[in-house]
């Protein structure tokens, strides 16, 4: 075939596949463009990084070493020998023509036989994981599009390498044939006869078209995270991983969104999100409500909104302004699976393409909230709580300060000069017997260290938090305002919170509304004073787990503090899931207030504080302690649940016997 036929014939397959493949490029470029607006424009440098750390070294793919290895091996597989398509194109028109330089290279044609060779073995064992293992978090994926995906990876890299070794037997090869020692052995078994030549071009077209016939498939299947997911890496949060996007209630009503109804109401965010899912499961394999037996799975709403995306695209793309849609709720995902989610962030941090599970979650609860009222019955009575009383718990706002009576805290009043840190209990410490305790105990260790602190005492209000979490976010950004008020109001610059919720809303959140402030965990700053000399606890043998709150570790990485303190009083003992990768207490997005379906996830998490043989189980947010409290006596176990700032109290000879009795009675 002379140079012009064949290059004839590669401009026809080639224009054929990129417009192919362009034309359902430009389609689902042009829907995320009608995704509504989100800020992720910013914070370039970090971006940066995150491509360099997350995309390119794999980062979080390798936090599960075996199968990260065989999807690293795959990735950088492609990104190795990506030159070898134009040295494949170049040779197809040319005999023999091939990139100048670097086709002529050594050591580059032995990196092609490595990055084959390892390519070959990641899909052989990803067959292997998916065919004699079947882990659980392959249950709903489509199994059987990742077996074709799979077999396309397989069969280009075998066709490069046979082609290579065709070029070694006809001694045409432009590198030293040695330097390719795979290729080189295939091709002692190749004959030179009269067909070599003709085997050479067969096998360089055979890699040629299965190449732009992946390309074909690629933007209409689940590997579309190969073009999507570097994207959505670098669009994804670069602030605390604990903060939710407001909504902006200040534009005219037809710009104003209330969450996600239909697809058009999704932001350009979340409509990558569910174009960069792989379908791995790995956020389904730590998801605690799916472990528990509950509907939802992260990996099965990310795929069921892209279905419906994907389903109804193509009519928002002909008419925007007369598109109804179908409501997400219940055709892509049901109500069950938008109410079983606790935002604990597993699935989140789990993802190894930035996908934002919590965000999809909370924009639909948005508008079955504000515009739907379609919420669990029991969550009611804890928005009508918190709008009239300033608390979930309907308390009255005057009996806030009333934990700290005898103990002689200061309250701060206005025009008062405020105090070097600002204590906000909370709700919970504020009016729960047990979680109160926290509340004591941290006060007569600020007491102890001599720091200088107050409280705010009726003029504290809730921060929002189970509001916005529920999905009222009206309500929330009435106290976010609000207290944000007060807050500048007295002059606070230093604010040290005791629950991870509070922690999270004021130091991440409460930026968007003009309240910035050094905000710390209550066990950051009591390791401070710890590390000063400032307190000086007895040293004991006690064995003491502790339990990780999901909004202080994974979502705000205070992992550290809250362990110095145990490890200062007692014998520490972690327990199978922790740190970052710890199990839920089973309190967050609101379902403190919820009736949970099912098995109970804080039973789930007692068993596993018990299996550790500690006599004790040390936590650090009010909602930890009750939701545990309560999961080891379900369970019918002997273990006590401890504020860590209570346990730290017990030590101080001086405040022991006090702090004791008190523990006792809550």
């Amino acid at each position: 075939m002379s140079i012009a036929v064949s290059a004839l014939a590669l401009a026809v397959v080639l224009g054929t596949a990129l417009t192919l493949a362009g034309r359902r490029a430009l389609l689902l470029t042009r829907l995320v463009r009608l995704g509504k607006p989100v800020q992720r424009f910013d914070d370039v440098p970090i971006r940066a990084r995150n491509e360099a750390v997350v995309v390119l070294g794999q980062k979080k793919l390798l936090q599960r070493l075996g199968p990260g290895l065989i999807h690293a091996f795959i990735f950088w597989g492609f990104l190795v020998l990506f030159p070898t398509i134009v040295m494949a194109m170049l040779a197809a028109v040319d005999d023999g023509a091939t990139i100048p330089w670097l086709g002529h290279q050594g050591w580059f044609a032995f990196l092609v036989d490595l990055f084959c060779v390892l390519v070959l073995v990641g899909v052989v064992s990803a067959f292997w994981i998916r065919k004699v293992q079947k882990p659980e978090r392959f249950r709903g994926s489509h199994l059987g599009e990742a077996d074709l995906i799979l077999g396309l990876i397989a069969m280009i890299v075998l066709t490069l390498l046979l082609w290579h070794a065709s070029l070694i037997a006809t001694g045409e090869n432009e590198w030293p044939a040695k330097a390719s020692p795979v290729s080189n052995a295939i091709a002692k078994h190749f004959g030179s006869g009269d067909w070599a030549d003709a085997r050479e071009r067969i096998l360089v077209w055979s890699h040629l078209l299965i190449v732009l016939g992946f390309l074909v498939y690629l933007p209409r299947s689940k590997h579309l995270h190969i073009a999507t997911a570097a994207f959505n890496v670098w669009f994804g949060r670069t602030r605390s991983r604990g903060r939710l996007e407001p909504l902006d209630f200040t534009v005219p009503d037809e710009e104003m969104r209330f969450g996600s109804n239909t697809i058009a109401d999704m932001t350009w965010k979340e409509m990558v999100d569910t174009m960069s899912c792989t379908e791995c499961g790995r956020c389904q394999d730590v998801c605690p409500a799916y472990a528990t037996g509950k509907e939802l799975s992260p990996k099965l709403l990310i795929m069921g909104l892209r279905d419906q995306l994907f389903a109804e695209g193509s009519d928002l793309l002909a008419d925007p302004g007369a598109f109804e849609g179908s409501p997400l709720v219940p055709n892509a995902v049901s109500d069950e699976v938008v109410w079983d989610c606790v935002t604990c962030g597993a699935c989140v941090h789990e993802c190894p393409v930035a996908i934002e599970h919590i965000d999809h979650i909370v924009d639909l609860r948005r508008h079955l909230v504000m515009v739907e009222g379609r919420f669990p019955s029991e969550g009611e009575t804890m928005l009508r709580d918190v709008e009239r009383s300033q608390n979930p718990w309907g308390k009255p706002q005057s009996a806030r300060g009333d934990w700290a009576d005898g103990l002689d805290v200061r309250v701060l009043q206005p025009g008062e000069p405020a105090p070097d840190v600002l204590y906000w209990v909370g709700c919970a410490a504020s009016f729960d017997e047990r979680a109160r305790v926290t509340a004591q105990s941290t006060a007569k260790l600020l007491q102890a260290a001599g720091v200088d602190f107050a409280i705010l005492g009726p003029r504290e209000s809730c921060t929002g938090d189970p509001a916005r979490r529920m999905g009222n976010e009206y309500t929330y950004q009435a106290y976010a305002e609000q207290n944000v008020a007060t807050l500048n109001e007295a002059g606070v610059t230093k604010v040290v919170a005791s629950c991870p919720h509070c922690f999270n809303t004021i130091a991440n959140e409460y930026p968007d509304f003009g309240g910035r402030y050094e905000v710390v965990h209550h066990t950051e700053l009591i390791a401070e004073l710890l590390e000063d000399g400032r307190l000086r606890p007895a040293a004991g043998t006690e064995e003491i787990t502790y339990h990780d709150s999901c909004y202080l570790a994974r979502h705000n990485d205070v992992l550290a503090a809250p362990r110095e303190i145990v490890s200062r009083i007692g014998k520490p003992l972690e327990m199978a899931r922790s740190g970052k990768r710890g199990f839920c207490c089973g309190a967050g997005g609101a379902h403190m207030w919820l009736e949970e379906r099912g098995n109970q996830i804080n039973q789930e998490r007692a068993r596993e504080a018990v299996e550790t043989g500690a006599s004790t189980l040390a936590v650090a947010c009010p909602f930890c302690t009750v939701m545990l409290d309560d999961g080891v006596r379900q369970n019918g176990d002997e273990l006590r649940v401890a504020d860590v700032a209570t346990l730290l109290a017990e030590a101080l000879p001086e405040a022991a016997p006090s702090v004791q009795h008190e523990a006792a009675e809550g």
